[in-house]
């Protein structure tokens, strides 16, 4: 791309000429603060903090929109400059409820790094406050207008790469806020819980729904037995929240910490990701074999589970019925577990450290009891493991590598990618490949299903089969595609699908990532590596070859997709309503005059 040249601060640089003044100070290492700039997500110029001072301009511009230009010269450090994004600060502040020590935030928000960078020291505008009341409707996200600074990010985030749109600015003037149409709670509208609002948000004006308080007393309950699971992808950025680099896995030392918070059993939920692909893998062949709904389509990801109930309710029929893998976890322990071990079942409290907080709402869903009791009681974020290990002042950095405890945290490579975009596509094909042909792949890396693209397509070849497979990551590409196989445009036999942008690596509950970090590091990228790389050190890497696998089908399952598979393992979702209220009263009550 053509390169033009600039000045900043003295310094003389080449950039391409599609690149803002914030990016090209950026690439010479001058920081210029942001707080609504959310990298390709929310660019919008509406914070006011990015002002810097350019030759021959009357006013101070925002350098996260203005494109640099052939012999620019820009001043982000004079008076001007500093005196600017003070006040612009201190007014952001004079309308914040400024209770740090006790916000979720608290050590991790942009709005409080930024105030002790620039040097507040105190607030001048002190007056009126937005008194909105916390939202509290949903079983996965608190929102909470009073912190809310109105950047904007959550609802770009929510339109633009989610497209769900359930998040606006609403009102006018000082009584502007963000949330639902119509004053209706986050849980009363189609929010499909994914959390990438949470993950967007600056500050603690989002939250998941903590679940911390039950889970301590479960475990000091002598009469219950508490049984822990972990995600794939909360491996691969636990480490973050105890200032390991980004990517850092943390394996050995996350299953050392869950037994010293006093769990009676850790289990690995990657031994329930080869359990999905025993069943989902089989479903698939008996669909391609006998004239099955297709394309099958992955349902390992609540949100986007949500998403399709919302919105796509024709493709029901094309879900697997497969539960996701925390889930069969779940019902695996209240049934094959309890009875190995002479526990009753009402006295088994499973609990989920996962990445996501669609799995909040997930876990409370009627349909997901197969023992009469909740598959999973409980689930945390990875945000919520990392507060337990503090408050329980676990020194995890230099905790000794431990392992989970035996047959059902027995796992495979393939259930460890499971966490990453392509993952569940990738090793679903190990599995099926060597089923359909009897014989040992060669190569097992699935390459064409891997990469951070929207949407990836490929066409395998197992034995006389040409399978057409697709992999979307986020709803928004989820959507093009579904609009694609609606319209006839494009044919497949299976399609993955995960709800949030990069997979699990970057769902809603995962430890949270500044704007600043964002433009920096490629954070899907960096978490996915950290799966790879475990997926390569595994002994095993193919879900029909875990001994665990086989052995839970030899005395209990006994094949898969059998009456007790899918008793157990297998579900149903259900067509929901997009705005379950009298649409015609609520525009009344609104926009017109009448009594």
């Amino acid at each position: 791309m053509k390169k033009v040249t600039i000045t900043i601060d003295n310094q003389v640089v080449q950039v391409p000429e599609n690149y803002t003044v914030l990016e090209a100070a950026k690439s010479i290492g001058i920081d210029i603060p942001t707080l609504c700039y959310l990298k390709e997500i929310n660019e919008v110029a509406a914070c006011r903090m990015c002002l810097v001072e350019v030759e021959g301009a009357r006013n101070l511009l925002t350098s996260c929109v203005l494109q640099v230009r052939e012999g620019m010269v820009v001043r982000t450090n004079t008076k001007k400059v500093r005196d600017a994004r003070k006040s612009t600060l201190e007014l952001i502040l004079s309308n914040h409820h400024r209770e740090c020590l006790t916000c979720v935030r608290n050590g991790n928000c942009e709005l409080q790094t930024l105030s002790d960078e620039l040097g507040i020291k105190d607030i001048p505008f002190e007056g009126e406050k937005n008194e909105a009341p916390v939202d509290t409707s949903s079983p996965s996200i608190v929102r909470d207008p009073k912190k809310c600074i109105l950047c904007g990010r959550c609802v770009s985030v929510c339109q633009d790469v989610q497209t769900v749109g359930v998040l606006d600015f609403t009102n006018r003037g000082f009584e502007t806020i963000v949330g639902p149409a119509f004053e209706k709670g986050i849980g009363n509208v189609p929010c499909i819980n994914c959390g990438q609002c949470i993950a967007a948000c600056p500050v603690g004006a989002l939250r998941e729904k903590e679940s911390i308080d039950y889970v301590w007393e479960a475990i000091d309950d002598p009469n219950k037995h508490v049984v822990v699971q972990t995600a794939p992808a909360v491996r691969a950025a636990l480490g973050e929240e105890f200032g390991l680099p980004m990517g850092t896995r943390v394996t050995g030392k996350m299953a050392a910490a869950l037994r010293r918070l006093g769990f009676d059993k850790v289990f690995d939920t990657d031994f329930a990701a080869d359990l999905t692909i025993m069943e989902e893998g089989y479903e698939l062949l008996h669909r391609l074999n006998n004239g099955g709904k297709l394309p099958m389509i992955t349902s390992c990801s609540p949100g986007w589970i949500k998403f399709c109930e919302h919105y796509y309710p024709e493709f029901l029929d094309n879900l697997s019925t497969c539960k996701s893998p925390h889930e069969m976890l779940g019902a695996v322990i209240k049934s094959y577990y309890a009875e190995k071990n002479n526990i009753d079942p009402k006295d088994i409290v499973v609990v989920s450290i996962m990445p996501c907080t669609a799995k909040k709402f997930e876990a409370q869903r009627e349909e997901l009891a197969a023992t009469g009791y909740q598959d999973v009681d409980y689930v945390l974020t990875t945000r919520e493991l990392a507060k337990m290990i503090k408050e329980a002042r676990i020194d995890f950095v230099n905790l000794q590598d431990e392992d989970f405890d035996e047959v059902l945290g027995e796992s495979t490579g393939a259930g460890v990618i499971f966490g990453t975009t392509g993952g569940v596509m990738e090793a679903a094909l190990r599995t099926v490949a060597e089923v359909v042909t009897g014989q040992e792949l060669e190569n097992i890396d699935f390459e064409q299903v891997r990469g951070t693209e929207g949407i990836k397509e490929a066409e395998i070849k197992l034995g006389d089969l040409v399978v057409k497979v697709a992999v979307a990551h986020g709803t928004g590409n989820a959507r093009k595609l579904l609009e694609q196989v609606k319209s006839g445009e494009k044919e497949y036999h299976f399609i993955e699908v995960m709800g949030c942008p990069g997979g699990c690596v970057t769902g809603g509950g995962q430890p949270h990532v500044s704007a600043k970090d964002r433009m920096a590091k490629n954070v899907m990228k960096e978490r996915a590596k950290a799966l790879y790389d475990e997926d390569k050190a595994k002994t095993i890497r193919k879900s029909h070859k875990n001994p665990m696998i086989k052995k839970i089908y030899e005395e209990f399952l006994g094949e898969p997709n059998s009456h007790k598979s899918h008793e157990l393992l297998h579900t149903h979702y259900v067509a929901r309503k997009n705005y379950p209220i009298d649409e015609e009263k609520e525009y009344e009550k609104y926009f017109c005059d009448c009594e």
